[in-house]
């Protein structure tokens, strides 16, 4: 399964935020958790419905994104 299968946007889950199988855990919060030096295992602890797929798809959806360029519309 492809790790960003696991991202969904919902207008009505979260207020359309990426969000994890559908679920209200958004990419920000694994991403912000991470960067506040949280583990895996701990984020998987206070998450306990995650699996570690979500936390690597979290982080590879992150990556995506920060590659992503916008441009203006003319």
């Amino acid at each position: 399964m492809d790790l960003l299968q696991r991202i969904t946007r919902d207008p009505a889950v979260m207020g359309g935020r990426p969000c994890l199988r559908g679920m209200r855990v958004t990419v920000g919060t694994i991403v912000g958790l991470l960067a506040a030096g949280r583990t895996h295992e701990e984020v998987l602890q206070a998450y306990p419905y995650l699996e570690a797929d979500d936390i690597r798809a979290a982080l590879s959806y992150a990556a995506w994104r920060t590659e992503e360029v916008e441009l203006p519309l003319p």
